[in-house]
């Protein structure tokens, strides 16, 4: 048996039943648990339909399951070695991508700002996986969790949103522009994210269902292809620390540092969303608790980042790896959009707001009293190079 495959014994609780064995009251649970968990999220969004509970928006990070009508052998846990290998060379390479988009699309006169190109294309790859979810199933499960929760949810940044919208009220940037217009700049990164985050998650499940049909599953790897797979996976994330050390220094701030910490911040929302999204009946809480979190701990960096006293170049790449790697990992866009739309109705909403409300409120408290305060500067005065 291929390590990862069944081998916990939460799994085999949920197959009790089929031996006819005395359940416990754990058991029971999760045998409801994955019933609960067999809508596909990829064909409600697709037929403009919403999740019967919220139980059922767990497919979207976890890997395919016997819902996809999957053979005993293709179906893991969601804790299996194998899902956990493979979120660490995609949230590197989703950090990355995000970094990269950022840097592409910042330049002078630019017309929209850079993040809203960062979560309409992880939203957009996000549907085309969510559409997809069987076919990923029917050739190695992981790599489904590796696209969605790994790459897109990597690529994407709830926290980045947050601190974007608040450094518009407070006009961090210094523009010489009033109130009314920081407000302006504000709302429009705030409706503008939304519309283009949730438009792309649709177009991309609508145009894997235009797609899909012609195409067909790969052979599934091998035994030996798989742990090659998940090996390659754990010296990707490795790599990460020789390169931060031994490549220039000017490499720390711009990306090294928040290689580092991208896996962490990944794994911190993916345990999160495991434990957490089915304690509410309302909209997923673990999300919603990733998303809170990491907008928190990002203000708090930024925060430091604006000390008057200065600090090493060093603790300066720390910082911004943290900001970029931990928390623009540890929070998603492409998920939450996904939760979103799938919610339908009153719920959607109250999780937007709620969602919204609560990293403002977190940003006004963490990084508003410190600005206004006067003991922190709301541009950076971190150097990164040593003088």
């Amino acid at each position: 048996m291929a390590l990862g495959r069944n081998p916990s014994s939460a799994t085999v609780a949920v197959n009790e039943p089929k031996r006819n064995a005395p359940q416990s009251r754990k058991s029971i649970v999760q045998t409801d648990l994955r019933h609960s968990h067999g809508t596909d999220v990829g064909s409600v969004i697709a037929h403009h339909q919403a999740v019967a509970s919220v139980e059922s928006l767990a497919t979207i990070d976890r890997p395919p399951s016997d819902a996809e009508e999957l053979p005993p052998s293709k179906i893991y846990h969601p804790l299996s070695p194998h899902v956990l290998a493979l979120l660490m060379p995609s949230s590197i390479f989703g950090a990355l991508a995000r970094l990269g988009l950022q840097a592409l699309t910042t330049y002078d006169g630019q017309s929209v700002f850079a993040l809203a190109y960062v979560q309409a294309t992880g939203c957009f790859i996000m549907g085309i996986a969510l559409g997809m979810r069987a076919p990923f199933g029917r050739y190695y499960g992981p790599l489904y969790t590796a696209m969605t929760t790994g790459f897109c949810g990597s690529l994407t940044t709830f926290s980045g949103w947050q601190v974007d919208v608040f450094d518009s009220w407070v006009n961090a940037s210094q523009y010489s522009r009033g109130g009314l217009q920081n407000f302006l700049d504000g709302l429009t990164k705030t409706w503008v994210t939304l519309v283009v985050s949730l438009a792309s998650l649709s177009f991309g499940v609508h145009i894997c269902g235009l797609v899909a049909p012609y195409f067909s599953a790969p052979r599934s790897p091998s035994r030996d292809v798989r742990y090659a797979l998940t090996t390659a996976s754990i010296l990707t994330y490795a790599a990460t620390f020789p390169a931060y050390f031994c490549l220039p220094s000017d490499f720390r701030h711009q990306a090294t540092a928040a290689l580092l910490f991208a896996f962490p911040g990944t794994l911190s929302r993916y345990l999160l969303s495991i434990y957490l999204n089915q304690r509410s009946k309302y909209f997923p809480l673990g999300t919603f608790a990733a998303n809170s979190m990491g907008t928190a701990l990002l203000g708090l960096f930024r925060v430091l980042q604006g000390l008057p006293s200065s600090v090493s170049p060093a603790t300066c790449s720390l910082l911004q790896g943290l900001g970029d790697g931990y928390c623009g990992c540890f929070t998603t866009v492409s998920t939450f959009a996904a939760e979103v739309v799938a919610l339908g109705g009153w719920k959607a909403w109250l999780y937007v707001v709620i969602s919204w409300c609560v990293g403002q409120l977190l940003l006004l408290i963490i990084m508003g009293t410190s600005f206004w305060a006067g003991h922190v500067n709301e541009r950076t005065t971190c150097t990164f190079n040593a003088s």
